[in-house]
């Protein structure tokens, strides 16, 4: 059987009419049907389609507000504080992105904290796009509890992902995205579906023994820290800067694995954005093709982003291919009239 393949324009409506027919307003649901639709775009499967049962079930059960209108405050002259109103992050980070470029600009640095807030897809969408305009952004995200702390046994942290972009005259920006954890939840749901064990060191059972099964690491267990303690720090920075600064709840305060359909976790980001040219860097854009010339003379073949990219340009001219039985379960998740399959 062929496999359907739809356009981009196409897929993002689709996906964007599953938010709509949850009473999300037009352009939030684009909002966010963009950035699953980015990720399948990509190649980045783990927080694509897959995750959109997870988007519709934390809106059934109420654990989500569709509806949900962020609040945006200036704290002071280069911090703004937003609160996302229990919906999801990318719809308050719109909300507040024009302003947090201007005061960019202005002070040569901002900072956005957005807590009360639900992300349940990757980070890079959230800082290509400052990058892309000339900023250098850093963002992270805190989680719902999934991975040990400190050579501990039982989950207290989340996966707490941070990402980073940088701007590159005449080429796309280098932008890397990277959970704390060993895996991310998404790769370990991909590994439980296609019936694959986990590459030792992953993760560990409800009992703290080191486990390759991923349905044992998803019911009671945990995910380990990559590279031991060090991702165990990162992950421990993660929550300071989004919960603790940011005003938010810490990984282990979220309750909503007790809800039956709460996928996602209520959550809290944080996003610096810095200058160069405020700073004065007059030769930054050279400073950094200097670097990577370096790296790769150093025998680095590849960059972080270049499958994303070479991923995406696939797509624009060939479409995605979306397999027929995820597409009739988003079809189904917004009814009758979505778009179908361009062959």
């Amino acid at each position: 059987m062929t496999t359907p393949i739809l356009s981009i324009e196409d897929l993002t409506d689709l996906v964007a009419a599953i938010f709509e027919s949850r009473g999300m307003a037009l352009a939030d649901a684009r909002t966010v049907a963009g950035v699953v639709v980015a990720a399948e775009r990509d190649g980045a499967r783990s927080h694509g389609l897959q995750r959109m049962p997870g988007y519709v079930s934390s809106m059934d059960c109420g654990w989500v507000d569709a509806r949900a209108e962020p609040r945006v405050e200036q704290r002071t002259p280069s911090l703004l504080a937003a609160d996302a109103g229990n919906g999801f992050a990318q719809i308050a980070l719109a909300r507040a992105w024009d302003q947090l470029a201007q005061l960019a600009r202005q002070n040569g640095t901002a900072v956005l904290t957005i807590r009360n807030a639900h992300h349940f897809a990757a980070l890079w969408p959230d800082v290509e796009p400052f990058a892309a305009t000339g900023f250098i952004a850093l963002a992270a995200v805190n989680s719902r509890s999934l991975m040990t702390a400190w050579d501990g046994t039982r989950k207290v942290l989340g996966t707490n992902p941070v990402a980073f972009a940088c701007p590159r005259p005449g080429a796309p920006p280098l932008v890397w995205d990277q959970a704390s954890s060993t895996m991310s939840q998404g790769d370990v749901l991909l590994h439980r579906a296609a019936g694959k064990p986990l590459p030792p060191g992953a993760g560990i059972d409800r009992a703290g023994q080191a486990t390759t099964e991923p349905a044992a690491v998803l019911d009671g267990g945990a995910l380990l820290p990559f590279a031991g303690a060090k991702g165990g720090s990162i992950a421990f920075m993660v929550e300071i800067l989004t919960a603790a600064f940011g005003g938010g709840t810490f990984g282990f305060e979220d309750g909503g694995a007790a809800l039956p359909g709460a996928a996602t976790s209520l959550s809290n980001q944080f996003l610096l954005l810095l200058d160069p040219a405020a700073a004065g860097a007059t030769a930054f854009g050279a400073r950094v093709e200097a670097l990577l010339a370096a790296i790769k003379a150093g025998g680095s073949r590849r960059m972080p982003g270049e499958r994303r990219y070479a991923a995406r340009a696939r797509a624009a001219t060939a479409g995605i291919p979306v397999e027929a039985a995820v597409l009739d379960e988003l079809r189904a998740f917004c009814g009758t009239g979505a778009p179908r399959a361009s062959r």
